[in-house]
């Protein structure tokens, strides 16, 4: 995917790079650390492989996201956050992730979030 060059506000370029379903989900399992696409399909409910591997690869697009390559066989891949860009955004999920916190407890999801292992 293409960035646009014309935008009114940086903020709709940033929101490019993570705009979708599983892109803000991708990287906040990433932030987790280094792990290949088979345990991101895993941990990532409902997820296509298909669909990992299109997010994947725009977010190495924006710097985001990049990969590292074991020798050997099998052949072993492993995706990490980037350590400026990435890291930089999971600073702005986190503070996402907040609100979609208190707006579960305000309407009475406490249990939802026990679920996820998410600590109140």
């Amino acid at each position: 995917m293409i960035l646009r060059e014309e935008f009114t506000c940086p903020l709709e370029l940033a929101h490019d790079m993570i705009k979708g379903k599983w892109k803000p989900i991708i990287l906040w399992r990433l932030r987790l650390g280094r792990t290949s696409l088979a345990k991101l399909e895993k941990d990532i409910k409902g997820i296509t492989q298909k669909m990992l591997i299109q997010h994947i690869n725009e977010l190495m697009e924006y710097g985001l996201v990049d990969k590292v390559k074991y020798e050997g066989y099998p052949l072993k891949v492993e995706y990490f956050l980037t350590p400026e860009k990435g890291t930089k955004m999971i600073e702005c999920l986190e503070i996402l992730q907040e609100i979609g916190m208190s707006y579960m407890v305000e309407k009475g999801q406490k249990e939802s979030i026990r679920e996820m292992w998410f600590k109140l």
